[in-house]
């Protein structure tokens, strides 16, 4: 508990009036009218006013102590983290020569009346090689691959699978060069042969080769229905994608393979057929922040004196790839002044700085006297009337970044053979600056801890520095499934979840960047001896299956729905659980909490039965049916495929 903070006047603007009226009954007697409408008494009203203002500020005299105490104790304010997206970049038509989209490509959300654009940069270069097809591949689950090439350019029918399909059976494209991170359109002649499939859902898998093994592709779009017909697969090809060579031919090797059908979906009675086909390249994709670039911006002159500060133009400064430099111009070139934590290990020649990444502020070392007089200096000092200059930094950030998929479509400015852009997944990652009351709450902690690694608090504390982007961090002291001096530092990122609070399992998976700066810095801090491991949670999977009955007037569509939702609401890693802040690490599921979710759904009447199982969200497998599904202490419930039935009464 904090110690409570003296109150240096207490008197409030009806005391100072009261105060004022009572020195008039002694000082002028014959004033009788003290009303509010007397001219007098407004007069006293209004000093009053001030007064009560002028003994607001005296009682924050305390307050400004205690931020001055955190500042010399060494507490700064977090700086905001940038959201990240991918962008896919569509080309108007296939290009005969690779399309290369350089780095700081700006994309931004439309304006507005009421809100402003959000700004997007690409973070790296982006090439869009053209590609065709060469190569035409059949492979059965327990044969060699077959060459179909010279099948399909004479328009001789080509079954692509067994004449009854089993799981594993392959068709492979071979492209004339590898296409990482790009959009290939694969154009297919088809049949209608593979018969039984839903042709919205058929049980096929996409998948590329990275010289190693096969990558999973997104399927952007499928008009064949299975290879079922004539039409266009668009797939997504993984950035990992190189050539290589299999069954004796050298190219960017793609397939489709056929994978066993859900309890629902219905599988192949027959193999389709092909009897022609092409490849293009139409676009690709490529990461980026809600940053904007400033390069070489001009800080001024240097006054040659340690200690001098000067403060970028477009402050707070994110987070990059790149470290923070200064350029100080010496001669007919420029020294460079590199960023550090702290001057305590900087000598007389180091050309260090710090910088403060919210306000934008650079510190150059200073000059402490020694006990014997002579001055130690921290950090070389920059020659009096030397330029200083930025070379380049990132400014932006904040929440307002996590915008919803497909709302980045706005080119910031004309790119060539480039049609349109857009995000098919929502932007993640962005996360305000942090407030002075949180730093308030804060510095105690961290002057607890004085920068070390030692307890399970002071882990998650560094770590949370450090990641300020991640939803969730938690660290499991040795004993709790780590081993004898062993700590496990779980991080789930922050995520923009789907309508109806729908996540994909791949969003849980934090950036190898945001968990390899977590392990850097933790590894400094912690105690010689003991062995570090920082990770994602193993996120177990978990299906709910209900059966409800619908209230009068009710339809079973839109109850059905809002149960959907409130169980993918519940049970949620980032934002569920009984309090809302996430599922608790280690805590079971219990099919008691299922039926208070689901009884308090608008329009139920009665669940009528709950089982649970537990699900592999990568594999798709499913348990026994249950009551309860034991949670190990590193692990997250993951909501996976929850299916309801509502009857109507």
């Amino acid at each position: 508990m904090s110690l409570p903070a003296p109150n240096l006047d207490d008197r409030r603007f009806q005391h100072l009036v009261d105060e004022a009226k009572r020195f008039i009954q002694q000082r002028c007697p014959e004033w009788t009218d003290h009303n509010v409408s007397d001219p007098g008494v407004t007069l006293v009203e209004a000093f009053a006013h001030m007064t009560d203002q002028l003994l607001y500020r005296l009682n924050r005299v305390p307050e400004k102590n205690y931020l001055a105490f955190l500042d010399l104790i060494g507490v700064t304010l977090f700086p905001p983290a940038a959201a990240t997206a991918e962008l896919t970049f569509w080309l108007s038509a296939p290009q005969p020569l690779p399309v290369v989209l350089r780095r700081g490509t700006e994309v931004a959300t439309a304006r507005t009346e009421t809100e402003d654009s959000v700004v997007f940069s690409t973070a790296d270069d982006l090439t869009v090689p053209p590609c065709t097809l060469t190569h035409v591949l059949t492979q059965p689950l327990e044969g060699r691959p077959v060459e179909r090439t010279e099948d399909l350019l004479h328009g001789r029918p080509t079954p692509c699978f067994t004449a009854l399909p089993q799981v594993g059976d392959l068709v492979l494209f071979g492209l004339s060069a590898a296409v990482p991170s790009c959009t290939v359109v694969l154009r297919l002649d088809s049949r209608v042969a593979g018969v039984g499939v839903d042709p919205r859902r058929p049980p096929l898998s996409w998948e590329a080769y990275d010289g190693a093994g096969w990558l999973p592709c997104e399927v952007g779009q499928d008009s064949t229905g299975g290879l079922n017909r004539p039409g266009d697969v668009v797939l997504h090809v993984p950035a990992g994608h190189a050539a290589a060579a299999l069954a004796g031919h050298r190219a960017g090797w793609l397939r489709c393979r056929v994978v066993a059908a859900e309890e629902d979906q219905p599988a192949y009675s027959a193999s389709p057929v092909l009897r022609g086909g092409s490849a293009f390249t139409i676009g690709g994709t490529v990461g980026a922040v809600h940053a904007e670039t400033v390069e070489g911006e001009s800080l001024g002159e240097s006054a040659g004196v340690p200690g001098q500060r000067f403060t970028v133009g477009r402050p707070p400064v994110l987070a990059g790839a790149e470290p923070f430099v200064v350029e100080v111009s010496q001669g007919d070139g420029w020294q460079e002044w590199t960023r550090v934590d702290s001057f305590g290990a900087s000598g007389p020649g180091d050309r260090h700085l710090r910088l403060d990444p919210t306000t934008g502020e650079i510190a150059f070392g200073p000059a402490v006297r020694e006990s014997d007089g002579s001055l130690r200096h921290y950090g070389e000092v920059p020659p009096k009337g030397a330029r200083l200059r930025v070379r380049r930094y990132r400014t932006g950030g904040g929440r307002q970044g996590n915008v919803a998929r497909r709302t980045l479509t706005v080119l910031r400015s004309s790119i060539p053979y480039v049609s349109r852009v857009e995000n098919r997944s929502a932007a993640a990652g962005g996360v305000d600056g942090e407030t002075v009351e949180g730093a308030k709450l804060r510095g105690p902690v961290q002057l607890r801890s004085q920068d070390r690694a030692v307890t399970a608090a002071d882990y998650e504390l560094i770590a949370r520095r450090i990641a300020p982007s991640a939803a969730r961090i938690r660290c499991l002291p040795a004993g709790e499934g780590t081993g004898a001096g062993g700590v496990r530092v779980l991080v789930v990122p922050a995520v923009v979840a789907e309508p109806g609070d729908r996540l994909r399992f791949e969003q849980l998976v934090p950036p190898d960047a945001m968990l390899a700066a977590i392990a850097e810095h933790l590894d400094e801090r912690r105690p010689i001896g003991a062995r570090l491991l920082v990770q994602p949670p193993y996120y177990q999977g978990v299906t709910v299956v209900a059966r409800l009955t619908a209230e009068r007037a009710e339809t079973a569509g839109r109850v059905r729905e809002r149960a959907l939702d409130a169980l993918y609401h519940y049970f949620n890693p980032v934002s569920g659980g009984p309090d809302g802040t996430g599922w608790p690490f280690g805590r079971p599921v219990q099919s008691g909490e299922a039926y208070a979710v689901l009884q308090r759904v608008a329009g139920v009447e009665l669940v009528e039965d709950v089982r649970l199982f537990a699900a592999n969200p990568l594999t798709g497998e499913r348990g026994a049916p249950g009551d309860r599904v034991d949670l190990d202490p590193h692990s997250l419930v993951f909501s996976y495929l929850h299916q309801v039935r509502v009857e109507e009464r």
